[in-house]
Order: structure tokens, then C-alpha cells, then sequence
């Protein structure tokens, strides 16, 4: 495992995470789930991110219990805090001050922690002032509750307001968890340089498109029986690369894959860390040997050319528009 810098910090992350999003508390049995940490822990993954909002708050239990036992000061442990949780009252959602402290205890509770290494919001709420929830999340950490502070998903001009917050109110503003792969750019332009200036880092997800650029998906046929476009909750996400035109052009990319001795997954998250402002690429699993693959594009180096033929191929999919940025 090789290890990167989150945002203009000092806390090392590991260059994959593992996230527990769809997987754990709903489709995969406790004892596997278990299995995959154990698979990500032996790999040399440190850095587990997860959400109170996974599976109604289950996911962080299994994680919690899954890590239990471990050197605390060893793995880091990032959480969130947006979506609805609990019986759906008027305050278990959003980013208001009440949802985000008491959502911070159950989340610590739930983790069996004492702290987090990074609470994030979990999108940006346009219904409550983004400063009563900055002094929530600076509260937060003067309170020893969570090291560092992130966003996920948010747009540019977000960023940057969120920023100017942190500094005001003196916490550290970190990162920021977007979606990111070779098909689904729209951070490039406007998202990746308010970071870099910012001295904030990215922690995506989905680098494999939610298993497209795997290549399993074919074009023409129906999808594996089990697999996430199968999924009622993962379909809504993988539907937009559910196309023929875009599975044809992942097809053509295997022989690039093979080129660089790597598989179309390794490929794939290994893409993403060519860009020097990822500061690891979150992956998810059923079984431990998709962890055990995928730790594999670590440490690759891409070449210039390779890139650009990866470009050549999937020219006419990529998305890049930055007004696509998932925000409720």
C-alpha cells in the first residue's frame, strides 16, 4: 500500500479506501462483510469510509463491529451526515445544527469510537445557512468528536464558500468525496482547481462506474443475475452507463488493460490516481478477492500515451459537464 496526504493536512490516507456503501447492513451477509474488511486490513487499506445514512445507519454498525479490536491510532475511519436516518422525523435529516450534532453521537456509538478521522457533510443543504452548519462541524472537532472535516459532492462555488468558513472559524476543511472515473469527469474543470487551491483534497467513488469498466456488462445482453445493475438501490446509479454505445467503447479498452498487465478494474482505479488531487479512490466489495484485485493499481504509473489512448476510446461518452454534480 503506498499512502497520499489529504488536503493541505497531515493526515496520510491510504491510496485505496475501502466504503461500505450498498454492501454492509443490506446486501452482503455480516460474516462476509467482515471477510472483506479482514481482505482490505490484510491488503494494507487503513482509511474505511462510511455514512449513518447507508442502510439506515446498519452499515456503520457493521463496520464498527468488523474493526473491533484493531490499533484505533493505526486505520482511519471517516463517516457522514445528510441524508435521512432513523424514523424520518422533521430533524433526522439535512445539515441543520440539531440533526448534525446528535447525528455525530449516534455515528461514534454505532462506530464504537471515540472519534472520527474525518466527518463529512454529505451534500450540500440549500435549506439551512451554510454557517450555522460550519460552526456545527467546527464544534464538532473542538469537541474531539472528529480530527478533520469534508464534504462530499459538493460544487465549486460550495467549496469555496465552505472554505472561507473553515478559515474563518479556524478547523480544517480537508476534502471533498466525489463521484470520479473514466466516464464520469465533471470535477475536472471547475470542482479539482477550487480544490487544489483550497488545499483540498478528493476521495472518489465509484473509480469503476459502479462496475461498468470492470467489462462484465455486455453490450446487447442482460446484466449478470446478482450484479449491481440488478440492484434496486445500485441501479439508479449504474443506469446512466447502462447503454450500448458506452459498454462497446469499455469493451475496447481490454486490450489497453491487458497492454499495462492489468485488469480492466486495476485499470480503472488506477486512472483515477493519476490525477494528482485524488487522494485515494474509495472501492466496495462482496467478496474479499475483489479487494484483493483491486489494491493492485496501486503504485501504477499510467503513461502519457496509454492515457491518451484510453482518451481516443472513450471519446463520445465521457462525461464532463460540472453542472452534473449529484446535489439534491
Amino acid at each position: 500500500m503506498e499512502f497520499r496526504r489529504l488536503g493541505r493536512s497531515g493526515l496520510n490516507i491510504s491510496e485505496i479506501s475501502y466504503g461500505n456503501w450498498l454492501t454492509h447492513g443490506s446486501q452482503v451477509e455480516e460474516e462476509q462483510a467482515a471477510a472483506c474488511i479482514r481482505a482490505a486490513l490484510d491488503a494494507g487499506i487503513t482509511t474505511f469510509d462510511t455514512a449513518d445514512a447507508y442502510a439506515n445507519t446498519k452499515a456503520e454498525e457493521v463496520l464498527g463491529r468488523a474493526l473491533k479490536g484493531e490499533r484505533r491510532a493505526s486505520i482511519e475511519v471517516f463517516t457522514k451526515v445528510f441524508w435521512p436516518t432513523g424514523p424520518g422525523g422533521p430533524n433526522d435529516k439535512g445539515l441543520g445544527r440539531k440533526h448534525i450534532m446528535e447525528s455525530i453521537d449516534g455515528s461514534l456509538k454505532r462506530l464504537q469510537t471515540d472519534y472520527v478521522d474525518l466527518y463529512q457533510a454529505h451534500r450540500f443543504d440549500r435549506t439551512v445557512p451554510l454557517e450555522e452548519t460550519m460552526l456545527a462541524f467546527a464544534d464538532i472537532v473542538r469537541q474531539g468528536k472528529a480530527l478533520y472535516i469534508g464534504v462530499s459532492e459538493w460544487d465549486a462555488d460550495q467549496i469555496a464558500r465552505g472554505a472561507a468558513l473553515a478559515r474563518e472559524l479556524r478547523v480544517p476543511l480537508i476534502s471533498n468525496q466525489p463521484q470520479y472515473s473514466m466516464l464520469w469527469r465533471v470535477i475536472e474543470s471547475q470542482v479539482v482547481p477550487t480544490s487544489e487551491r483550497e488545499g483540498i483534497s478528493q476521495i472518489v467513488w465509484s473509480p469503476i462506474a459502479q462496475g461498468v469498466l470492470t467489462g462484465k456488462y455486455l453490450p446487447g445482453q442482460q446484466p449478470p443475475a446478482g450484479s449491481r445493475a440488478t440492484d434496486e438501490n445500485g441501479s439508479k446509479f449504474i443506469s446512466r452507463f447502462m447503454r450500448d454505445e458506452v459498454l462497446e467503447k469499455v469493451q475496447q479498452l481490454k486490450p489497453l488493460a491487458e497492454e499495462a498487465g492489468l485488469t480492466l478494474a486495476q485499470l480503472a482505479v488506477a486512472w483515477v490516481l493519476q490525477n494528482p488531487n485524488v487522494a485515494s479512490a474509495i472501492i466496495g466489495a462482496s467478496r474479499p478477492e475483489q479487494v484483493t484485485e483491486n489494491v493492485k493499481a496501486v503504485g501504477v504509473k499510467l503513461e502519457a500515451e496509454l492515457l491518451e489512448k484510453i482518451d481516443a476510446v472513450l471519446e463520445g461518452v465521457v462525461e464532463t459537464d460540472p453542472r452534473l454534480t449529484v446535489s439534491p
